[in-house]
Formats: structure tokens, sequence, C-alpha cells
């Protein structure tokens, strides 16, 4: 039994470890407070019990196509703003560092109730684990003319404000908090680390697969406003209320049906508020004042995109749609002929889907995150999941990790992604490195610098070359099979590489900086499948800038067309 600064809980002792569940740590956000900042919650006499899973926020169901791939249970019930403890030690004094972990789910889907995310593991290995539920989709992002922006993350705000106050009480110490999430989680962080208000809530953060970033606040009002018009209401807070919970789930499955992370489309993000988000989040931790003190683990999966085009075949039609493709992701990207010729150059043997799913992961997700690190030499370190699913066609998609990074590979949830006989050794390395960041700042590896040292994990024997120095690879230049793995060094076939053995980790040196300099270029204006220009020549001219915007949105709507499902960012 824990007292917290509302009243008593009474959790479960679960293999030596105290686990607490469904603590609320805001008022229900239904009735007047609908749209609205979350809000303490009631006080209550006597005790609590914490011994299972607390209601999930309001969210519509994955498409049949991502539900094969991905588990989101769902808890009926209003009080569903509540969060999670695992601790190995529940008394004051235990003083042990915390870990609050912020899901993913595009900001529509996903709970921590998802057995992916047990804390078990972690705090198996000393640290207080905290998983947290938060607002979704229109009830957490939607913007509108009379209600307050990003009621989701002033949830986990409040979280985060809850943890401070109450997790010594669980055997934490509310001085030594990393903030950590996957991909929407991931982004949540980045937004939350860059708040004014939240400096001094946490000592380090984990950014997997999600970059800091506030959306155009136009593109969530299209998506409010293409809900209203199906909805046939006013596109306010007060109109939205009035609409059954279970119409409005449906309405907003289908006005988000056709968009994903790789095409676009309308979809629920952070904006600048003005005040929780007062500016940009990427621009406030690169030239800003923010978490200046924070230590930082980022990073991304080799094969991001394929969790997004594999369900439902996108994948082939992407490749025979060739240029139309192409096309589609230089209007997503924002860049002309010149980025996708250096891709084909530096990967002459990749598909057109290949192409298009690394340009998009590089210039929305890695790049962003290098500018972070760039910006914060020696207290950020990268990583890069390698390791290529045992399910046919996913490669190391996004999410894959996950189940490494918990130690949960044992579970049939986890297993919908990776398939059955996961490497241990794998998931061993990753979740102590990770634990290692938690207790100590440093993962294991070489701080981000000049040298751009990436640890690599999910591939064996690249330790040390054969003068026994560290392994380096240059990025750009080498040919990635369908599985997106590197195809110099290994037998050809996919169901040759390797599952088992060693550590499964190496650094790399310079991974990706060829790709990624292609943007670089791009921003400033130049660039050819050979490199940089001068900006006077690779620039298009004038008149044909208003033609190339109309085939890049043609493009990208026979893409959508082609798709019609949804990813799970």
């Amino acid at each position: 039994m824990v007292r917290t600064p509302y009243g008593a809980v009474r959790g479960r002792e679960e293999d030596g470890i105290a686990v607490f569940r469904g603590i609320p740590y805001a008022a229900p956000p239904f009735g007047p407070l609908r749209f609205m900042p979350p809000v303490p919650p009631e006080r209550w006499d006597g005790t609590r019990d914490a011994g299972s899973f607390g209601p999930t926020p309001p969210k519509p169901p994955y498409s049949e196509a991502f539900a094969r791939y991905l588990s989101d249970p769902v808890v009926v019930g209003d009080d569903c703003l509540n969060l999670n403890v695992w601790t190995p030690d529940a008394s004051p004094s235990a003083r042990l560092p915390v870990l609050v972990w912020l899901h993913g789910g595009a900001l529509t889907r996903g709970s921590s109730a998802v057995p992916v995310y047990d804390g078990r593991k972690f705090a198996r290995d000393g640290i207080v684990f905290v998983s947290v539920n938060y607002r979704l989709g229109v009830e957490g992002y939607g913007l509108f003319p009379d209600a307050p922006a990003n009621p989701g993350l002033r949830d986990q705000f409040a979280a985060l404000e809850w943890v401070h106050r109450a997790i010594g009480a669980f055997g934490g110490d509310p001085d030594a908090v990393t903030l950590a999430g996957q991909s929407a989680g991931a982004i949540s962080v980045g937004a939350l680390i860059a708040a004014p208000r939240a400096q001094g809530l946490f000592r380090r953060a984990v950014l997997q697969s999600g970059p800091p970033e506030a959306f155009e606040r136009d593109k969530v009002r299209r998506m409010v406003r293409r809900m209203a018009n199906r909805l046939k209401i006013p596109g306010t807070a007060e109109a939205f209320a009035g609409v059954d919970r279970d119409v409005l789930l449906r309405t907003q499955a289908e006005v988000g049906r056709l968009s994903s992370p790789v095409l676009g489309g309308p979809a629920f993000g952070i904006v600048v508020d003005g005040d929780l988000v007062p500016r940009d989040p990427l621009e406030a931790l690169v030239d800003g004042d923010v978490a200046r003190g924070a230590d930082l683990l980022v990073g991304w999966t080799r094969d991001e995109y394929r969790l997004w085009l594999a369900p439902g075949g996108l994948l082939e039609r992407v490749d025979r749609m060739g240029a139309v493709a192409l096309a589609g992701a230089m209007a997503r990207c924002h860049c002309g002929h010149e980025v996708p010729r250096g891709y084909r150059a530096l990967h002459p043997e990749a598909g057109t889907a290949e192409l298009v799913g690394q340009m998009v992961t590089d210039k929305l997700l890695r790049l962003p995150l290098r500018r972070l690190a760039d910006a914060r030499p020696g207290a950020s370190y990268v990583y890069e999941f390698a390791w290529p699913s045992l399910r046919p066609g996913l490669g190391a998609c996004h999410a894959l990790e996950l189940g490494f990074v918990f130690d949960t590979g044992e579970t049939p949830e986890s297993a919908k992604l990776a398939g059955d006989g996961a490497p241990q050794a794998l998931a061993d390395t990753m979740h102590q490195a990770w634990t290692r960041f938690v207790t100590t700042g440093s993962p294991g590896w070489e701080a981000w610098d000049e040298a751009h040292p990436v640890r690599v994990f999910g591939e064996v024997g690249r330790e040390r070359d054969e003068s026994g120095a560290p392994a380096r690879e240059a990025g750009g230049g080498a040919a990635l099979d369908r599985a997106g793995v590197p195809a110099e060094g290994r037998p050809a076939g996919r169901d040759d590489v390797p599952h088992t053995g060693e550590a499964m980790a190496y650094t790399a040196y310079g991974l990706r900086d060829g790709e990624l300099a292609l943007w670089t270029a791009a921003e400033a204006g130049a660039v050819t499948a050979d490199g940089p220009l001068d900006a006077t020549v690779a620039a298009d001219p004038p008149p044909g800038r208003a033609a190339r915007r109309a085939e890049l949105r043609s493009a990208v709507r026979r893409l959508r067309r082609a798709g019609g499902v949804r990813g799970g960012r």
C-alpha cells in the first residue's frame, strides 16, 4: 500500500516487483471537462485497488491489415487519465531512478495496457517504471476555436507533474527522471522537454522513432473540418462534445483512412499554442536554452516505412507505380527531382518502395533527430535498429525494437511484429543499454561528436575490423536488399539474415551521412545525384514550379488511393 497525493492505493506483488495499475493522475476528461485541460482527480477515502489497468482513452480500432501486427487493448470507462507503476522497492528511502513511458500510436491509438510495455524488466534492474494513458485523436489533439490546444499533451504534462510529486512514495527519485517514448510518444517527449514549464521535471530523455516537431495548425484544422462536414455540425468543441462517442470515433477513422506518415494527409498533431508549446520544439531544443543539462538517447529503425507500406500490399503497389510514387515522395518531402536521383545513385539496386520509404524517413525523422544530436554533442547518443523481422516483408520496421527494449519478446503481442524465435541476445543487449542510460546517462557507446558514431543493433560480427579497430561504415553507397539490410558481407537470400548469436551490436561511423547530406544540400537549394551544386545551377526555373506542384499533388492523390490504409505512427 502506497499513499499518493489524492489517496492510498494498493498494488500487487508479481515476481518480487510491486505493481500498481490504473492510478488516476487527473479527473475523467468528460462532461464539462471534455476538450479542456486536465484537472486534479478528486481525493478518495480508504484504499483504492490498483490491481488492474485503468480505462483506456477513446480510440478507433486498427484496421484489419494493421491489427495483424499491432495490439491495442481496450479497457472501458471514463477514468482514462491514469498511469501504472512498477517498482522493486516501494519505500521512500530507496531513491531509485525513474523511467516515464509515453506510448505511440499516431496520437490516435495505443495505451499503457499494451503488453509489450510491461515494466517488470526495468523494475528488476533497479528502475521505477511509469507508463501513462493520455487523450487521443480529436479528444486530445483536435484544434477548436472554443477550447485550448493540445489537451493530450497537457495530460502528459500533468502526469509528469504527478510523478515529480508522488514517485518518491513508490521508491523513485524525482530528481532522476528519464522521459521516454516511441513514435508519437517520442514526438510528445520532444515537445515536453522543450516546454519551459516542464524544465526541472526530467533529467534525461529517450526519443525512439519520433522527432521533436509541431504540426501546421491548418493541417490539424483540416482534420477537424472534414470530421465536422461528415457529422454536419460546426467545427467547435461544444458541437463535437454533443456527438455520440462511438460515432465520433468512426468518423475520425474514416477521415484519417487515407493518411499515413509516408503518404501524408490530414492528421492530428501537437501544435504551437503559445502556452505549453510556445515555439516549435525542435527549434527550441536546437537553438534555445531548454533541456540544456539533459542527456539524450535518440534513434530509429532501419526500415521504419515498412510498417506503413507492407500491410495491405502497398509495398508492391508503390514499386509498380515507379515515377509516380517518387513524385509523391517529392511532394511529401518538398524537394525536387535531384534528391531521388541522389538516392538512386547511392542505392542503385534498391526498388522504388525502398527509395520512397527511406527518402521520407530520412527527411521527416532521421534528419531532425540528427539536427538535435548535432546541437548537443557529448550528451547525445544515437542508435539504429537493424534486425529484420521474421514476418515477411517487414524488415527492421517501425516499432519492432520495442519488444527488445522492454525485453518482452516472449509475449504474443511482441511476436506479432517480430515473429517467433526472436533473438534473446539482442533483447539482452538493447535492454541493458536503455537501463544503463536511465541509471547513468550513458548507454554504453560513444556520445555523438564529429565522427557521428551510431550504435547499430541487430547485426553480428561488425564490432571490429581486421586491424582490431572499431568497425566503420560510411553513409550511403551500400546496396540495400528488399529487407533493407546491407547486401555486402552476407549470403544472398532473405532467410540467411543472422538472427542468433553474439551481442548483435556494433558502432558505425558516418552511417547515413551520404543520404542526409542530400537533404542538407537540398534545403540550401543545390543538390544533384552526384552531390551538391551551386544553387543557381540546381534550382528549378520559376516558370516550372507551378507545373511541378500540380504534378506532385496528383501523384500524392494517386498514391493514397492505391493504399487506403493508415499506419500506427
